[in-house]
């Protein structure tokens, strides 16, 4: 549960990770993807803050080099007050204890050939030098702890279900009582029946351990269940990182209002009132963005600035960040009637045949 004065946990700034394309015959360096382009943001000890946006966007990218499980090109990464980014091969496997993963795939990331007792284990071999009774009485609370019968424990992976199996991994992950934990689209794989089961048990968890979670998923519904505040990705960008009760109710940046006018709404009036936005055209290739805004090129609501300068990640309400001309032009936005007066100014480029 989010503590009422919580400190943050995890202070992500400027974060870049790229990946070289190499042509030729010499493998010459040509360009690169940017599947990361300076991301920051913060997440409160004890905070879920969820990660979302299309696929390719980045997110799990993101998840990936905040643990170093890649290398990112430039950035820092402060993980309870050391810069992860920066850490040596030594001090880094030393403070793999306070930081975890749960991958999307269950199946593909626990080892067939090793029994449960033996998955979950695995950390306690390689950071502690724990006697055997007491690395088996750790598991048996591991698995008690995810709702697994501790029967199971020398079973192997594919004699379970898919949610089982997720089970097991996020068994793993709390071996060594993380504080931080990346859950990298962890219901993304399991059927829907099992995702609420695998949901309430990460926020059980999350209860009674004070665990703090990067929640990577492309299921706006079951992020809006779980997360106190959302990243909105958009081509390796934040759009815009809102709390989550704010963005659902009145998102701000023109791809989050049309990211989530495509929830599903079980209530059949509130849907048959809903304005489905459409967007036009594909997704630019990250190995070439446009020069201006990354939305730019589907954006409905885009103006001449919108195609020259990228626009930077600012706060424009109190506890809400959105990186958009519409809010952060101060020619548009000057004055009190700053939102109505960028909005004015949009409407009458487009009636000027601005697309």
């Amino acid at each position: 549960m989010l503590d009422a004065n919580p400190q943050p946990l995890v202070q992500v700034q400027d974060l870049k990770m790229y990946f070289p394309i190499r042509s030729g015959l010499l493998r010459i360096h040509t360009g690169d993807v940017k599947a990361v382009d300076g991301v920051s943001f913060s997440i409160r000890a004890g905070e879920t803050l969820g990660l979302v946006g299309e696929s390719g966007c980045g997110k799990s990218t993101v998840g990936r080099a905040l643990l170093r499980l890649y290398e990112p090109t430039a950035g820092k990464v402060v993980i309870d007050g050391e810069d992860v980014a920066s850490l040596s091969t030594e001090k880094l496997r030393r403070k793999r204890p306070t930081m975890q993963m749960v991958f999307q795939d269950p199946q593909a990331s626990l080892n067939p050939r090793m029994s449960v007792a033996d998955i979950i284990a695995e950390p306690l071999d390689e950071h502690t030098d724990w006697p055997r009774a007491k690395k088996t009485e750790r598991v048996y609370e591991l698995l008690d702890a995810v709702g697994l019968n501790r029967r199971f424990a020398n079973r192997f992976p594919h004699e379970f279900s898919g949610g089982q199996r997720q089970r097991i991994g996020i068994a793993r992950a709390l071996a060594l009582n993380p504080k931080f934990i990346v859950c990298d689209e962890p219901i993304a794989a399991l059927d829907v029946s099992i995702q609420a089961q695998v949901v309430n048990l990460l926020e059980d968890l999350q209860d009674r351990l004070g665990l703090t979670y990067l929640f990577i998923s492309h299921d706006l519904s079951m992020v809006r269940h779980l997360a106190d505040r959302v990243a909105v990705m958009y081509l390796g960008r934040i759009a815009e990182l809102s709390p989550s009760a704010d963005l659902y109710a009145r998102p701000l940046h023109p791809y989050a209002e049309a990211l989530l006018s495509a929830v599903n709404e079980p209530d059949p009036e509130i849907a048959a009132r809903r304005n489905r936005i459409i967007l036009k055209g594909d997704v630019p290739s990250p190995a070439n963005p446009p020069k201006g805004c990354n939305f730019c090129t589907r954006c409905p609501k885009v103006f001449d600035l919108c195609r020259s300068v990228k626009p930077e990640l600012v706060e424009v309400e109190p506890g809400r960040l959105v990186a958009c001309h519409l809010y952060t032009d101060k020619t548009a936005t000057a004055g009190s009637t700053g939102r109505i007066g960028a909005q004015e100014h949009n409407q009458q480029t487009n009636q000027q045949g601005v697309s």
